[in-house]
């Protein structure tokens, strides 16, 4: 879609929550590029991944934290939020693009399984929306995200520009603005890594027993077009994501098998 045809119309959501630092940057963004809808989640849903709210009632509630701007804070995750946005406060309006965070810390490889930030996105791309999901990989309380706007707003524009291709969703990871100056914007893959848990077993005041999870994440993968290569080297990392879980290289493997 051409930005001179008509104002585009963006929904944003997230998954820190609708108080969070992340989106009211996003939202100061979006505002200057075309009319804007929040429906994002009354509280954090970080690590949430796709999930959806299916066992309980879901609430939405109209919210003035932005002003001018139309507003709902809704008591399910970040996949519920776009569902809402979709079926029930925008109805007949489609979108013209779906933006997701800026999430507090990185969605980087295998984060964007567990992320609720991308889930946003990749619901979006469900619908057949173009959508990204935008994290700066700085978890500090005090994150600075002025150094974001530059690289959102002409990754926005050019999505809105140039549309994405079918059922995909981009994955958008910025350097803290500690790593120094920006070098440019990279498009790459998902680096091949992992993490290893640890669950530390604690006592309550009660006596009874919890677990903590802990842990550190292995970077698998040495190659210098992922986007943990990218993000080390002081770029924004740029990766298509799909939601067609398929392994399809596996295909041939399997068929081969008597049974």
């Amino acid at each position: 879609m051409s930005t001179s045809a008509r104002t585009p119309l963006i929904l944003i959501s997230n998954d820190d929550g609708i108080t969070a630092p992340g989106i009211a940057t996003l939202v100061r963004i979006m505002r200057r590029i075309g009319e804007v809808v929040v429906v994002a989640p009354n509280s954090p849903q970080s690590g949430m991944g796709h999930a959806i709210t299916i066992g309980t009632s879901l609430r939405l509630d109209a919210s003035t934290i932005f002003e001018g701007i139309e507003a709902y804070e809704c008591s399910g995750t970040p996949a519920d939020c776009v569902k809402l946005a979709k079926h029930h406060v925008l109805k007949d309006r489609r979108p013209d693009l779906v933006v997701s965070g800026i999430n507090h810390g990185s969605n980087s490889s295998i984060s964007v399984l567990y992320s609720g930030t991308m889930s946003a996105a990749i619901e979006g791309a469900i619908e057949g929306l173009p959508s990204v999901g935008f994290s700066l990989c700085d978890y500090s309380p005090t994150a600075d995200f002025s150094h974001c706007l530059e690289h959102v707003k002409k990754i926005a524009l050019q999505v809105l520009e140039s549309g994405l291709p079918e059922n995909l969703a981009l994955n958008v990871n910025i350097p803290a603005k500690s790593q120094g100056e920006i070098k440019g914007i990279r498009i790459c893959r998902q680096a091949r890594a992992k993490y290893t848990e640890k669950f530390d077993k604690r006592k309550d005041p009660y006596g009874r027993s919890y677990f903590w999870m802990d842990g550190d994440f292995v970077d698998l993968d040495k190659g210098e077009d992922t986007d943990i290569w990218a993000l080390a080297n002081g770029y924004v990392s740029v990766v298509p994501c799909g939601f067609d879980l398929t392994a399809h290289h596996a295909l041939p493997v399997l068929n081969r098998w008597e049974i």
